[in-house]
């Protein structure tokens, strides 16, 4: 609800505003037996991840919090825009810091930019889905033939 209101501005504050999202903005969260959050970034939080993920560790374990990550990675140079972030992260360490803390969230990672989806959890479960069954049907049809075979 808050966050429709919000401006963009150049902070990336994830403690600041994870606070206020799980502290103040989940009034009702007894009523609900699993709740989601979902973060869209372009860049690493100001804070460490350890520190980020013994906070949503605890905090989601507390009420049935998952927290997801939308990690947009921008191919152009942001630096244009004037505005210098408190801590810089190539995209790959910027994902492995997300992974880290969605794990600690029990959520779900998704990384994409403008070329396409680097990750994904979602697509990673769909594809290990798809070769189960794939490795189901294989042996199904082996057994079939197989037993063609002794007849």
């Amino acid at each position: 609800r808050w966050v429709l209101s919000l401006q963009c501005k150049g902070s990336r504050n994830f403690m600041s505003a994870l606070r206020r999202a799980v502290e103040v903005d989940f009034k009702d969260k007894e009523k609900h037996k699993s709740q989601g959050l979902y973060l869209l970034t372009t860049g690493i939080p100001d804070q460490e991840t350890h520190t980020i993920s013994a906070y949503v560790a605890e905090v989601c374990r507390g009420f049935d919090l998952q927290l997801h990550v939308c990690l947009f990675s921008v191919l152009k140079d942001l630096g244009s825009s004037g505005v210098i972030p408190a801590r810089y992260a190539n995209p790959a360490e910027t994902a492995s810091a997300f992974k880290e803390i969605v794990q600690a969230a029990s959520g779900r990672f998704h990384w994409f930019g403008e070329a396409g989806i680097f990750e994904s959890d979602d697509i990673t479960s769909i594809v290990s889905e798809m070769e189960k069954a794939r490795n189901y049907s294989q042996k199904c049809a082996f057994l079939v033939e197989s037993l063609k075979q002794r007849s």
